[in-house]
């Protein structure tokens, strides 16, 4: 017989931000391991970081449902990444953490990039997972198209309802980066994302969380400078593939380079293999990135000049 996974323990409590109380997920660590706080994509949730999580025993890993998702998703008020980024300073405070490594995928590497540059002292780095660097868009473009167009999936399920769980699973286990993402701990993030009852449910995400941090994201020219204007050890890892699968990632070899973040001292990782979603959902990809977060987590620990 298979042998059966022994999963780390974790506890799911409330931290009150302005507007409700914000759900979050919390693996305990051991003294002294240190603390990543962790947060999701746009139209995610904390569970994203699941199996990263499973990679970092004995570490504190901390991931909130940032407002207006998953079990935050009645949390009120509108949503940026600055309002976040005051969402993870209430988060650290919540639980007596007075410095993090700080990582976020895809939308939330923005976040922990505002982050990082609003409250430098309460992040020893930031690990940007396929996200944190900006492109612009033209000023009429319309945020819903440009949803549609880059994230699909995830945002035609905003418009679905569905009949049950396994119906959910099935519409995700059809996406072309999905196609290899399965498992309990999978299943518990995709059951994170749903809201109302059966023959009837739907995403938790907030149509108007998204578009407002889309807005924020694509649009904010503070927003597109704070990977720039860190004062903080960052590093940024881009995946190879894209949001579809795409062979060509969402940073294109070419955008990275000419990015100037190597310039300004950002360290740049490229992850093969994987997928802008499965180099967190999956099991290679969540090993790559705990293992930066131990880099990270030494880095932070070790006396200067040590």
């Amino acid at each position: 017989m298979p042998e059966q996974q022994e999963y780390r323990e974790y506890e799911d409590t409330g931290v009150e931000v302005a507007g409700g109380r914000l759900a979050v997920r919390r693996w305990p660590g051991r003294p002294g391991a240190g603390t990543l706080l962790a947060v999701h994509g746009i139209a995610s949730n904390g569970l994203a970081w699941t199996r990263v999580a499973e990679q970092l025993d004995g570490v504190e890993v901390i991931a909130p449902d940032l407002r207006g998702r998953g079990l935050s998703r009645e949390v009120a008020g509108t949503c940026t990444m600055a309002r976040h980024a005051d969402d993870l300073r209430a988060v650290l405070d919540h639980f007596g953490v007075d410095r993090a490594v700080l990582a976020g995928h895809s939308m939330g590497g923005f976040v922990a990039c505002v982050a990082g540059r609003r409250d430098p002292g309460r992040y020893s780095e930031l690990i940007l997972v396929d996200g944190g660097l900006g492109f612009p868009v033209p000023p009429d473009a319309d945020i819903d198209a440009v949803l549609h167009a880059v994230i699909g999936p995830a945002m035609r399920k905003l418009e679905m309802t569905f009949e049950d769980r396994a119906a959910y699973h099935a519409f995700w286990a059809a996406h072309p980066a999905f196609t290899e993402l399965r498992g309990p701990d999978v299943a518990a993030y995709l059951d994170r994302d749903l809201t109302g009852t059966a023959p009837k449910l739907r995403s938790a995400c907030r149509a108007a969380a998204i578009r407002e941090d889309a807005e924020d994201e694509l649009r904010n020219p503070d927003v597109f400078a704070a990977v720039h204007e860190l004062t903080v050890p960052a590093r940024l890892l881009w995946a190879e593939r894209g949001l579809q699968d795409e062979p060509v990632g969402l940073y294109a070899p070419a955008v990275v380079e000419a990015s100037g973040l190597r310039d300004e001292g950002v360290a740049l990782h490229f992850v093969p293999g994987v997928n802008h979603y499965s180099v967190v959902l999956g099991h290679g990809g969540a090993q790559v990135v705990a293992g930066h977060v131990r880099e990270a987590l030494a880095a932070a620990s070790t006396p200067a000049g040590g």
